[in-house]
């Protein structure tokens, strides 16, 4: 299993100011200093609801100050590889609402793509300025060694998460700002920037002058409704809900106190199903009636495209390499985890066979919700799990159980390892980019592989340095 921060007792290179740092702190300063971040994230409102849970209806998800380091060469990697994706993922988007090519090329099977629960007719022959569907792209990757990096899935809809990276930044900085006095470390303060330049670039053929952008809100109740809020402050725009919006003659308005404001570019963190109740679901009380067809017709913007969910089913993401060589002639910088299709004869055999092994996952599944994690199941779990991939096995992927790699999180009794993920967030604009550093989540449970929030995970610091340290 490859620690992050120690090669056997030596600590590696990358992480060397981590240590000093813990060792001139002293552990129970640090835990101290959590007290006061947990205090502050608090404070500010950084909290996260879980539908259907009991209890603190906005409880905090648990930040570990102990940040995680990557050098320039490892980050080098991490950012041509997601860039990559990206673009392969958008150009498969705007393939399979338009040409089909990668159909007729025997790529990818039709029945895929027309049976998949995200695909939306209603959008096929729309293409959206500058052809981008997804212009925010989360890319979920895992370590298993120095080298060693794999695309866990891939995140096309509304990925979540990124408040989160800038707000661990501006704890660290404000309580520890002499670590960044020496500009070793690359900031992270020009997202709201990059994705607002994203958004402006996306304007719809009908925009006159500067487009007008609001971010589409389902509400207060909602579990990312803090990030809802702070990414519209970052990029100074209207943070508006359904209720708020109309359509005429297929224009897009808000209500002002001084009267109706054209919206140009919507940022939508609504899911498909509520975004119209015209063209997807009739009883949506979250979406605005007519926006599809004003989107269609020019009028307006939406990001992410609906329909962009195709591309991150978990099927769907098995061919992304062939995506990235059908359609940028390119081989993958960051690989896959190997995956069987249960959808697929002898994948279906193998995975019943192997179960006790492996990681099953539900195709249409997020939040790290309907897993099953193979070694740590009981019979009876595996048993009974089996019985659901023989009932429907298109609806299950399995992959193997990899060893990721551990990060130190700050304990009581000092430092320990603990798994974890990252997310890297693609914003596609005029050009394909994204800023140094990520979402990484972390299992605070020992041994625990699941990260994520809605499971318990944590979330910690990302650096990305400026130099290589010798």
């Amino acid at each position: 299993m490859f620690d992050e921060m120690y090669d056997g007792a030596k600590s590696r290179k990358e992480y060397k100011i981590i240590e000093d740092w813990v060792a001139r702190e002293g552990i129970e300063a640090l835990l101290t200093k959590r007290d006061e971040a947990e205090s502050l994230f608090r404070r500010i409102g950084i909290t996260f609801a879980v539908y259907g849970e009991g209890g603190d209806p906005d409880r905090l998800i648990p930040f570990d100050m102990i940040p995680r380091v990557f050098g320039p060469a490892e980050w080098d990697k991490i950012e041509r590889g997601s860039i990559q994706r990206a673009d392969a993922l958008n150009a498969f988007l705007r393939d399979i609402y338009s040409d089909r090519e990668i159909i007729r090329a025997g790529k990818v099977p039709e029945a895929m793509i027309l049976n998949n629960e995200a695909y939306e007719p209603v959008v096929q022959g729309y293409t959206p300025p500058l052809g981008i569907y997804s212009h925010v792209v989360g890319v979920d990757l895992v370590r298993v060694s120095e080298d060693e990096l794999y695309v866990l899935e891939d995140n096309c809809r509304t990925p979540s998460g990124v408040s989160y990276v800038l707000q661990n930044r501006e704890v660290m900085s404000r309580m520890f700002p002499e670590l960044f006095q020496s500009n070793m470390i690359r900031p992270v303060d020009g997202y709201g920037d990059m994705l607002a330049e994203a958004m402006q670039a996306a304007a719809p053929p009908m925009c006159e002058g500067e487009p007008t952008l609001a971010l589409l809100t389902p509400g207060h109740f909602n579990s990312a409704y803090f990030e809802h809020s702070f990414l519209a402050d970052q990029m100074g725009i209207e943070l508006v809900e359904g209720g708020d919006l109309f359509v005429k003659d297929n224009r897009v308005y808000m209500r002002t106190t001084q009267g109706p404001e054209r919206v140009d570019v919507l940022y939508r963190r609504i899911d498909d199903a509520f975004l119209d109740p015209k063209a997807f679901r009739p009883d949506s009380m979250l979406g605005v009636p007519g926006i599809i067809d004003a989107m269609k017709a020019g009028g307006v913007t939406i990001v992410n495209a609906p329909g962009a969910g195709v591309a991150d089913d978990k099927a769907i993401y098995t061919y992304v390499p062939d995506m990235i060589r059908f359609y940028l002639g390119e081989e993958p910088i960051l690989p896959n985890v190997p995956t069987w299709r249960c959808a697929e004869d002898e994948d279906y055999k193998y995975v019943m066979a192997h179960l006790p092994e492996l990681v099953v996952k539900e195709v249409h599944g997020s939040g790290g919700y309907g897993m099953l994690i193979g070694p740590a199941a009981t019979k009876e779990e595996i048993q009974t799990y089996a019985k659901r991939i023989e009932a429907d096995p298109d609806g299950f992927i399995a992959q193997p159980t990899l060893a990721l790699s551990t990060a130190p999180v700050l304990t009581e009794h000092g430092l320990a390892p603990r798994h974890v993920d990252l997310r890297p967030f693609v914003i596609s604009g005029k050009t394909t980019r994204l800023i140094p550093s990520g979402l990484t989540r972390v299992a605070m449970r020992e041994g625990s592989l699941v990260v994520n929030s809605s499971q318990g995970g944590g979330v910690k610091d990302t650096w990305v340095l400026n130099a290589e340290v010798n």
